[in-house]
């Protein structure tokens, strides 16, 4: 396995929803799946925001009021693709300089009117530089983005 084939996470999840709908719930709806555990916060995270264009981001706020910026919005067209930035060092800090953080790719690719299956690509890890596996190795386990795509799933189910 190369280094390139390496710094790729590829994850893929079908959801029975029309293409519009599985991505509004993705992008308006961020903060019902993504797990509050999952959190650089000192406090509970009180909301996660998706803002939805290009020069945006998601970041979590917390209950004090207290905001934590960990991607920025890259790529943003509805209803077919976002892609973010992944700014969170592989020592789990945000990450500032953009030469030292990977790109999430999602594709919505519809199978048919009411099915969609989602394509995630989280790609050039190794930007993050020396520890770049923890990257790697943090967003692949199943705590990672498996994690978040069933519980996008459930979300788009509840939803329907």
């Amino acid at each position: 396995m190369n280094q390139s084939n390496a710094a790729v996470v590829r994850r893929t999840i079908t959801v029975e929803a029309p293409i519009e709908r599985a991505f509004a719930v993705f992008t308006n709806q961020f903060g019902d799946f993504k797990p509050p555990e999952h959190n650089m916060l000192g406090v509970p995270i009180a909301e996660t925001v998706f803002e939805p264009f290009v020069g945006g981001h998601i970041y979590d706020r917390g209950t004090d009021g207290s905001e934590c910026r960990w991607a920025r919005v890259l790529t943003f067209e509805p209803p077919d693709r976002v892609v973010v930035s992944w700014d969170i060092s592989p020592y789990w800090q945000i990450e500032t300089d953009p030469e030292h953080t990977s790109e999430v790719e999602i594709r919505f690719v519809a199978e048919s009117p009411e099915r969609t299956r989602l394509e995630l690509e989280h790609r050039n890890i190794e930007r993050h530089g020396p520890g770049w596996e923890g990257v790697r190795d943090g967003v692949a386990d199943d705590a990672g983005w498996t994690f978040y795509l069933d519980r996008y799933a459930e979300v788009v189910t509840k939803s329907s």
